[in-house]
C-alpha cells in the first residue's frame, strides 16, 4: 500500500516536472527578439558599441 501511494506521489511530480518543462520551452520559443534582453546589455549592445567606435 505504501508503495504504491510513493509511485503514485513520484509519478504525479514527474508529470508535473514534465509540463513546466514543455511550458518553459514555449515561453522561450515564444518570446519575441525583442523582450530578450534590456538596452544597453548582450552581444546587440557590444556590436552597436563597436560599430559606432568604428565611424
Amino acid at each position: 500500500m505504501k508503495a504504491n501511494k510513493g509511485a503514485a506521489v513520484l509519478s504525479a511530480l514527474l508529470y508535473a516536472q514534465g509540463l513546466l518543462g514543455i511550458a518553459a520551452v514555449a515561453a522561450v520559443l515564444l518570446k519575441s527578439p525583442a523582450d530578450a534582453g534590456h538596452a544597453g546589455s548582450g552581444i546587440g549592445a557590444v556590436q552597436v558599441a563597436s560599430h559606432q567606435q568604428a565611424r
